[in-house]
């Protein structure tokens, strides 16, 4: 068994076919079922059942795979232990989060990145927290900036840093515009267009309706914090949303934003990047380059009595 079999596994299970395979690792088909088969008959066990053109993964080739990702993973670590000894920090930075992240964070983290590691190449992904993860599991993401908690927690390391406000968002004309006030009891019967169900922004405005025995009207939901805040913009419905993501239309008088009274919803954000032994010299540069940047960041407004301001 050699490195290059336990590569042609994971490819298989990544893609779901040897052609797929084939593509992915730029050989031939018959190659690839060369490799399959040598191996086959190394371990005297069948990697795959095949059913006319499709293949199905033993649970042999299930716990190669799974060697494969320890053993990719401990060779990455390896040579990123001797690449940490110079200078000059090079390579691909692979990093994903949610949209509201890609806009409002990113952008001067970025920014100073590229002022301290010119040669570092950064790449961005924008996804749901889950499929982030799936990413930096299997090695295609080296960290994301997700929304806490993830799942699968035990197989990444999550790093918080950021706790952002949640706060309701009108249209400047909205009658509950005009409140001194904007208690719970107010929002019973709005229209509302909120984040996707399941996300963890989600859950936290959900538990808020559950502890108030609000039944909320839902008219739109959606991933995208941007047609959120078109949607409120239109009149088609109220909004609960991070303030960073709204503080510049609530500055400029586009959009009105409020504390809900007697509740304080939050959402806690993390680095999330893969287990390992050690880690990486570039997430370390990576987090200290956050740090750098964390205190610019708009996440909540001022507060001046029982109103707030951009």
């Amino acid at each position: 068994m050699d490195l290059r079999q336990l590569e042609i596994l994971q490819a298989i299970a990544e893609t779901g076919s040897f052609t797929a395979c084939g593509r992915k690792l730029n050989v031939s088909q018959s190659a690839i079922s060369r490799q399959i088969l040598l191996l086959e008959e190394e371990l005297g066990e069948p990697l795959f059942l095949r059913v006319g053109r499709q293949v199905k993964m033993t649970s042999a080739a299930e716990s190669l795979v799974q060697l494969g990702q320890r053993v990719f993973l401990d060779l990455k670590d390896t040579v990123g232990a001797i690449t940490d000894r110079t200078r000059e920090l090079r390579g691909t930075l692979r990093l994903s989060g949610g949209m509201t992240v890609c806009l409002y964070v990113f952008p001067a983290l970025l920014k100073h990145l590229r002022r301290v590691h010119p040669r570092l190449d950064v790449r961005l992904t924008v996804a749901t927290a889950g499929r982030s993860v799936q990413e930096i599991r299997g090695g295609r993401v080296d960290a994301g900036l997700l929304t806490l908690p993830v799942e699968e927690s035990d197989l990444v390391t999550a790093v918080p840093v950021l706790r952002e406000e949640l706060l309701l968002v009108t249209t400047r004309t909205h009658p509950l515009a005009r409140r001194r006030k904007v208690s719970p009891r107010d929002l019973a019967g709005q229209p509302f267009v909120l984040f996707e169900i399941g996300s963890a922004t989600r859950k936290v405005i959900d538990h808020f309706f559950a502890s108030e025995n609000i039944e909320p009207t839902i008219v739109m939901d959606t991933e995208n914090v941007e047609i959120i805040k078109a949607m409120v913009k239109t009149g088609m419905g109220i909004g609960i949303v991070p303030y960073q993501a709204v503080a510049r239309e609530v500055r400029s008088g586009q959009l009105f934003c409020a504390r809900i009274e007697g509740h304080e919803l939050m959402r806690e954000t993390g680095w999330v990047y893969a287990r390992a032994n050690r880690v990486p010299r570039m997430i370390h540069e990576l987090l200290a380059a956050f740090e750098t940047v964390r205190g610019r960041l708009r996440l909540a407004p001022r507060r001046r009595g029982d109103k707030v301001t951009g």
